[in-house]
Formats: structure tokens, sequence, C-alpha cells
């Protein structure tokens, strides 16, 4: 995700990072190439005059900016939805840690060796779930991105819980699964009642949800036929302009085309990029940064004194 200070005036036009400018670039170059030999030969080809006028062009670039404005608000949707639902997650692991560190209290003794050692295992038992929940969110990262969660599961579980859950083909449902397992257990021993257990579960539950959402944005994309079908009307617009507006507004042409090719053609590759809001290109969601915050988050409810820093941005882009 791009962070940095707005531009003002003219420096928007010198700004690179960030823009789509690097994604279209060859396609711009290439239709104002053809504009200009447009131009030069008056829409003249081997003795053979192609005149078109503006009317089409009219009727067609407004139906292209309808479809392209629909398309950009469906990509935008989906990206405005994957952020909420970090949102949604953060919240989840903060609530998960303060309900687990707040209500698991040892069941009735009166033996005070036998309390102690009950206290230390519920202190055992409330971390363990604290860093199964930041395993959690980490791991889902992984695997919108499709990339290992091996590391990171190691980092923060038992070797032998890392191991079981690196072998799963949903890691991310497993750590769920091995959270409700520890509940459970919390319950079988007392030291937790039934209503506070309940209440821990609503926020098990928030988190399978986040996940199920994720996974329904990551693998369904907008349909592809429709992709296709603005792909094609924004080639054949773009590069059969320059005969259209030869006649009429002459040297200028090169500069109209490719004022509209920039728009159109920026526009439909911004659909592109935002669609998918998981990625690691420059204007997708920073998970990484989300990650970590949520380990600070989690860290310090624990007590623990040695925390990740916050990333900072690398040439104005946060990972």
């Amino acid at each position: 995700m791009i962070v940095r200070p707005r531009p003002r005036g003219i420096e928007y036009f010198f700004v690179l990072r960030g823009s789509i400018l690097p994604n279209i670039w060859i396609k711009l170059f290439t239709t104002i190439a053809t504009a200009v030999v447009v131009t030069l030969s008056h829409g003249t080809f081997y003795h053979l005059k192609i005149t078109l006028t503006t009317i089409p062009f009219t009727l067609m670039g407004l139906a292209l900016a309808i479809f392209l404005g629909f398309r950009n608000s469906a990509s935008y949707e989906r990206f405005w939805e994957g952020r909420k639902l970090w949102g949604t997650l953060l919240g989840s692991c903060r609530n998960l840690t303060r309900q687990i560190d707040a209500f698991l209290l040892p069941a009735q003794s009166g033996n005070a060796e036998k309390l102690a050692e009950e206290q230390a295992e519920i202190a055992a038992m409330r971390r363990r779930v604290a860093l199964a929940g930041l395993a959690f969110a980490h791991t889902l990262r992984h695997q919108l991105r499709d990339s290992s969660p091996g590391a990171d599961l190691r980092r923060l579980l038992p070797a032998e819980e890392a191991a079981r859950i690196g072998r799963l083909q949903r890691p991310a449902a497993g750590l769920l699964q091995g959270i409700g397992d520890d509940l459970h257990a919390c319950l079988r021993r007392g030291w937790i009642s039934a209503p506070l257990a309940a209440e821990l579960d609503r926020s098990l539950s928030r988190m399978g949800d986040v996940l199920s959402a994720c996974e329904r944005i990551r693998n369904t994309p907008l349909p592809f036929s429709y992709a296709v079908l603005l792909h094609r009307t924004v080639y054949l617009y773009c590069y059969l302009l320059p005969f259209g507006l030869v006649d009429s507004i002459g040297a200028l042409t090169p500069i109209v085309v490719g004022i509209v090719a920039y728009t159109f053609f920026g526009l439909d590759a911004i659909g592109d990029e935002i669609e998918e809001p998981f990625g690691t290109t420059a204007n997708d969601l920073p998970l990484a940064a989300l990650c970590v915050d949520i380990e600070i988050s989690v860290r310090e409810a624990l007590g623990d004194r040695d925390l990740p820093r916050m990333p900072e941005p690398v040439n104005y882009c946060l990972q």
C-alpha cells in the first residue's frame, strides 16, 4: 500500500511510485505512435482513406466509461472489504487475548501447592491460546499470498504443534480448531464457566468468518468474460480513435489520443490491480504490517518486552 504525503499541484505529474503509468506505458506508447502515423498519413493507407466520424466514438466512449466505472467500483469494493476483514481480525485477536486472560481462573482448591501448580498451567494456557490466535493471523496472510507459514508457525507454536499444523492443507482452519480444543479443555477442567466459554467461542467464530470471507475474495475473481470484453473494447477504442479525430483536430490527434488512452488504459489496469487486494503489488493491502500490528497488541497484553517494530514504508510502499 502506498503511504506518502499527498502531492500538490504539478507534483502529481511527476509521481511514479504508486502510479499506474509503469504498468501501461508500453500500451500508451504504441497508441500514441499509432496516432502519430495516422496524423502524418492523414488516415490514408495505400491510397485508401479510412474515414470515421466522432459520433460512434462519443457513444462508445460513454458506454465504456460507464463499464469501467462499474468494474472499478466492484474492484474497490473487494479491496475495501478485505481491509475491513483485517480490521475485524485485529479486533478479534485483541479480544481473544483479553478474554483468555480475564476469564481463565483456577478451579476451587484448598491445597496451596496444587493451586500454585494450577495457576502455572493456566498461565501457560493463556499464552498458548493467545499465540495460537497470533499464528492464525500470520498463517492467513501466508495462505492469501501463497507463501509458506512454516517459519512463523515454528516461532509462535511448540515444535510438535507447528509441525502438525504445517502438514494441514488448511493450516489457518486447523489453528482455530486447536484453539477450540484448548477452550474445551479449559471448560472441562473448570477453569472457565459455560457462559464465558460461549463468549470466547464467539471471538473464534468471528475469526472463522474472517477466514471464510478472505478465502471467498481470494478464490472468486470477477467474471473472466467481463474482463475480456472490457479489455478488448478499450484496445479497439484507443487504437481506432486517431482515425476519428485526425480530420477534425489534425496535429493535436496524438496528444488527445494519449490523454484518452492514459485514462482508459489506466482505469482498466487499476481495476485489475485492486481486484486482488491480498497480493504484494504497491497498491495491495499491507498484510505484513497488519500482522505486526496484531503481534504487538498480543505480546503487549501477554507482558512481553521484546516487541517487534512496526515496519516503515520502503520507497513509499508498505507491505
